[in-house]
């Protein structure tokens, strides 16, 4: 039987206990930091030469130049060719989902014009280039190549340059091939906080990138929180999260199943269930204890959910949203007879599936929406990754003759007021009197 928390709502010390099983240490400790800083200056002053030294150090790569380490895109177009076609027919439908979806975030430029004839607006604009990071080797994450490439692409990203570490050089085709349907332009072997460095500061042969989005490890995670400012970045993402509030009227072994998806990602994932249903809660773990033997990856299912999953009594639905917007979870299911009602009261959420058939598992792969996340409680001031992310928005102001008489005077005083005399002096120039 598996030892995961037992948590009460109505109990005095219930808050502290829920901040507690939340907390997440997520930065780096120094001699990670140390690490990545001497990385990042090697590839900002030697460029290829580092790139090269630190890939053949961490990758075991025995390329004699970073142009060696670049995969053409008739290779990504062969291994699209060459994968199961069952394989091939789940991306391409993911991928056409996933562009579907994104396509009504593509924003438009603006403008209005008052009555003076000044015009004002708003004019939207692509990032000219984005870096995407992928995680390589033997675990294959084509999805996270085309959650991250599409959205790109839709924007109007006009080149994505797309890095993915390849140890010894194991390729995995199942990624080359999400890179070639979501029309990534450049594909290099090169991984880890080299390859970051070398997306923000560009080398002879890799171009600098506007924005590097993508998940990474602890070194590809430290090296983006320090390239950033030099270039943007998606996020950092923690670990991932799953929230479910069930009305006590689901399957328990779905539940128990949803909180295992998340929960055989790594040690550090967190699943957690709510319901006013004490009975349903017992259920649950029951439920869980039964199916638990039967997981490829148990052992990190058992760490993860001992370590940081809990069960949660509270006293009715209204108290269960309270928890869950304290919460605020990357993957929050709303399991209960009337999903969308709820939803409206759901204030912080990186991504809500609502009602019995919806697991948070078909978001991950082919629902459509992003499944790049805000993680640990960040959803109270971020979103998921998205077109948006890859626009730019600037202001446009065009002052008629008639407009620059009174918006002078206005600036003039506020300038004047500031002791800021020049910005004053060049708003009064314009006045006619």
């Amino acid at each position: 039987m598996i030892d995961i928390k037992q948590l009460d709502a109505a109990s005095t010390d219930f808050w502290p206990q829920l901040e507690q099983l939340l907390a997440w240490e997520g930065v780096s400790d120094e001699a990670v930091s140390n690490i990545v800083k001497e990385i990042l200056a090697a590839v900002k002053s030697e460029g290829d030469k580092a790139v090269l030294e630190y890939s053949r150090r961490f990758d075991r790569i025995k390329a004699e130049t970073v142009a060696d380490l670049e995969i053409s895109l008739e290779r990504a177009r062969t291994a699209l060719d060459n994968i199961p076609q069952e394989q091939r027919q789940a991306l391409e439908i993911s991928a056409e989902r996933v562009r579907k979806y994104h396509e009504h975030q593509k924003q438009d430029s603006w403008s209005y014009t008052e009555i003076d004839g000044t015009v004002l607006g708003q004019q939207v604009s692509s990032l000219d280039r984005a870096g995407l990071y992928v995680p390589g080797g033997k675990a294959a994450y084509p999805s996270s190549v085309l959650m991250n490439a599409i959205p790109a692409k839709v924007a109007g990203v006009k080149e994505l340059i797309m890095v993915v570490p390849t140890p010894d050089g194991e390729v995995n085709e199942l990624v080359l091939a999400a890179a070639a349907i979501a029309g990534v332009d450049r594909i290099f072997a090169v991984g880890g906080a080299q390859a970051v460095a070398a997306l923000a500061y560009g080398t002879e042969t890799i171009p600098q990138v506007d924005k590097i989005v993508g998940p990474g490890n602890i070194f590809v995670a430290t090296a983006k929180g320090m390239v950033f400012g030099t270039v943007g970045i998606d996020m950092i993402a923690g670990p991932s999260e799953i929230l479910v509030i069930c009305d006590g009227k689901t399957n328990p072994e779905w539940i128990a199943m949803d909180l295992f998806s998340q929960a055989e990602h790594d040690e550090d994932a967190q699943s957690i269930l709510i319901s006013p249903d004490a009975k349903y809660l017992a259920e649950v773990k029951a439920a869980i204890d039964r199916l638990l033997p039967t997981m490829e990856r148990k052992d990190i299912i058992t760490t993860s959910l001992t370590s940081r999953g809990a069960l949660i009594h509270v006293a009715d639905m209204d108290e269960a949203v309270e928890v869950a917007n304290f919460i605020a979870p990357e993957h929050l299911e709303l399991s209960v007879e009337e999903p969308m009602a709820m939803a409206k009261k759901i204030r912080h959420a990186g991504a809500i599936f609502m009602g019995r058939y919806t697991p948070e598992a078909l978001g991950d792969y082919c629902a459509g929406p992003n499944h790049v996340l805000p993680t640990s409680r960040t959803a109270r001031f971020s979103s998921p990754l998205s077109v948006y992310d890859f626009q730019k928005r600037s202001s446009l102001i065009h002052v008629s003759c008639v407009g620059a008489q009174s918006l002078g005077q206005i600036a003039s005083v506020l300038a004047r007021g500031e002791s800021l005399t020049a910005h004053a002096r060049s708003a009064e120039y314009r006045l006619k009197s």
